[in-house]
């Protein structure tokens, strides 16, 4: 993430979805996703730019994104 090291243990993230019936099949209709990341003291900014473009560059929020909107917000602490 923009030169900020990322150790084991330091990026978590919960993942939740809105189901909803379309025509009586189910379908994921929203998506949140919610980052709790630690990062070096002095790199908030950088971490702040990456999660700013974070959807454009993740595989997974590419591939849906056409489809299913995704909410990403993050909690960032600096240690």
């Amino acid at each position: 993430m923009r030169q900020i090291p990322v150790e084991p243990n330091k990026v978590a993230a919960d993942v939740e979805g809105d189901v909803e019936a379309v025509d009586r099949v189910l379908r994921i209709a929203r998506m949140r996703v919610r980052y709790q990341i630690r990062i070096p003291k002095g790199t908030r900014e950088a971490a702040e730019r990456a999660l700013a473009t974070h959807a454009e560059k993740c595989p997974a929020a590419m591939s849906v994104r056409d489809c299913i909107p995704i909410d990403i917000t993050a909690e960032i602490a600096e240690e």
